[in-house]
């Protein structure tokens, strides 16, 4: 088995981090820098920021945050939300990123896959499948940030995605993104049979148990993983000067490292953390010091 990947996911509306489940209902936590840099220092392997509003406007937002993020973080910086165009790829590699997701526009466009991966090359192009499960087994792929139905199905797409040239499929669980519940390994396992190229599991990790089960029964190379870090961190900093202006801390109150937070299912912990129980079960996963 080759070395996992462990992606903090980091969603953000306006200049905040927020978090929501089934990707609805989303809560501020608060500064995606602070966040960042806590995630960089405790051992992420990249970093995953998705402008989760970003469709809804037709541009992305982070060029600013990513330029910053990329002068002070040294590990792969993939971007999403709202990109469109080979010009928009351009500008956000430009500002740093190493990679970027495509959803929306790929769906809308497929060729815009190819094209992006000749010009940037299929390294850099991430196909982002977000999918929810139909009552006869099947998933569909949905677009704008789960918002909107496309009667696409999933497992056909990625398929069509990777023949198209993306260099990883990130296939998030609607039903389970935010609950952590844990990934869905039917899901997630399918579309890994099915195609030559990385996929990143993402949605409904809660516990140790479920990451080593997507990487074991699932066969992803990589997990992203945003509750299960984000509750850890945003507890253990709720009394500092910054937190205290921002975030829902009535929300994020009585909870950290390795205990509840108010979606049970869910076990806080920090990276290093999780590394550790994935090596003591036999998973690959890169220690940094």
């Amino acid at each position: 088995m080759q070395t996992i990947r462990i992606i903090p996911r980091l969603d953000i509306k306006g200049p905040n981090l927020v978090k929501g489940v089934h990707l609805e209902g989303l809560r501020v936590l608060g500064s995606p820098e602070q966040f960042a840099r806590h995630y960089y220092e405790n051992g992420a392997d990249e970093l995953l920021y998705m402008d989760v509003v970003a469709s809804l406007y037709g541009r992305n937002s982070l060029i600013e945050t990513i330029s910053k993020t990329s002068r002070e973080i040294f590990i792969p910086l993939t971007v999403g939300g709202g990109l469109r165009t080979l010009d928009d790829i351009r500008e956000v590699l430009r500002a740093g990123a190493d990679k970027v997701a495509l959803n929306t526009a790929a769906l809308r466009d497929p060729g815009l896959i190819t094209r992006a991966a000749h010009r940037f090359g299929s390294s850099t192009i991430v196909v982002s499948i977000e999918a929810i499960r139909k009552q006869d087994g099947t998933y569909e792929a949905f677009t704008d940030n789960g918002r909107q139905e496309t009667g696409v199905d999933a497992l056909l797409w990625a398929q069509k995605a990777a023949d198209l040239g993306a260099g990883e499929i990130m296939v998030t669980s609607i039903d389970r993104e935010g609950t952590g519940k844990g990934f869905d390994i039917t899901l997630t396992r399918s579309i890994a049979d099915s195609v030559s190229i990385p996929v990143i599991a993402c949605g409904g990790a809660g516990s140790v148990a479920d990451v080593a089960e997507v990487i074991e029964v699932g066969k992803v190379e990589a997990a992203s993983i945003a509750s299960l870090f984000h509750y850890d961190f945003a507890a253990s900093h709720l009394f500092s000067p910054h937190a205290a202006s921002e975030g829902n801390t009535d929300f994020l109150r009585g909870f950290g490292a390795g205990t509840r937070s108010p979606f049970s299912s869910i076990s806080a912990m920090p990276i290093s953390t999780l590394k550790q129980h994935l090596r003591q079960a036999n998973i690959p996963v890169a220690i940094h010091s």
